[in-house]
């Protein structure tokens, strides 16, 4: 559950909330990936997992390049195309990235949530097959 905040800088597609608990679960890594490549490396797949979570209004190419970056890091097939329909729920959010940062460390959550959020986007594409 979030807590409503006021609609500062949200994340085109997100909620104020959801964008606030997504800068403050990576405020750290981001802060070292200016000297750390790896940390700068799972700030770009954190950022593409919460781009393809929260595709913005009319901005398709946002999400085709998420998906990108996520295959590109992640391996697997490419989309041939984004997804049009949503699944039906998120396996896996940045809020559980929050909920187990205290064990796990914080680069291997954001590799599962990257790896399961883009099993989703593909389950997505699935449903124009059935």
């Amino acid at each position: 559950m979030l807590v409503a905040v006021p609609d500062e800088h949200a994340h085109p597609g997100a909620s104020p909330s959801c964008t606030r608990l997504f800068d403050v679960t990576l405020r750290g890594l981001r802060e070292e990936a200016a000297a750390d490549r790896s940390a700068a490396a799972a700030i770009r797949l954190a950022d593409a997992a919460y781009d393809a979570q929260h595709p913005a209004p009319g901005e398709p190419a946002r999400l085709a390049e998420a998906l990108a970056v996520l295959t590109a890091r992640l391996g697997g097939p490419a989309p041939d195309r984004t997804p049009a329909c949503r699944p039906g729920a998120w396996q896996m959010t940045v809020s559980d990235v929050a909920a187990d940062l205290d064990v796990v460390d914080l680069a291997a959550l954001i590799e599962t949530w990257a790896g399961t959020v883009l099993s989703d986007c593909r389950s997505a594409l699935d449903c124009f097959d059935t």
